[in-house]
């Protein structure tokens, strides 16, 4: 049975991924999860059931948009990873609060809170970056300060 609910919601995020250009956020979730899975097994049993119960089911049934609800999952992971905030960033680098949305060409990193050190963590990537979003996410994401060369 959930078999069929994982096919049918996989079904229906390339579906709407493939309309929207926006990038397949599968791969880098996957690896938040086995990050957790080392660090903090009590939120990777979270992760683990919010997937199960919650995202698969929500997305199989149609009763949520696909990109949307792996964003939100996305959040999820990153908020178990680490307090922070999640932010779009736009095409101009400029910095907005997070709001749930597809299609929308803009970067989501979740920051973590003042003085609690480490990287933003991906939750969302459009199909191109701007350039000023590209030095956002070198910067932020991969902790590069200088200009490739």
């Amino acid at each position: 049975m959930f078999e069929n609910l994982t096919a049918e919601a996989d079904r229906l995020l390339v579906e709407a991924l493939n309309a929207s250009g926006e990038r397949d956020p599968r791969d880098y979730y996957r690896d938040q999860v086995k990050e957790l899975k080392g660090s903090n097994p009590e939120r990777y049993d979270a992760a683990i059931e919010y997937y199960r119960n919650k995202l698969i089911p929500l997305v199989a049934s149609g009763e949520e948009e696909p990109i949307i609800a792996w964003m939100e999952y996305g959040r999820f992971l990153a908020k178990s990873l680490m307090p922070g905030q999640t932010v779009s960033i736009d095409p101009s680098g400029e910095s907005h609060p997070y709001e749930p949305t597809t299609a929308s060409g803009k970067l989501v990193l979740h920051i973590p809170e003042s003085g609690k050190g480490g990287r933003a963590i991906l939750v969302g990537l459009p199909s191109e970056l701007s350039p000023a979003q590209r030095a956002t996410y070198d910067v932020l994401v991969s902790g590069r300060h200088k200009m490739p060369g």
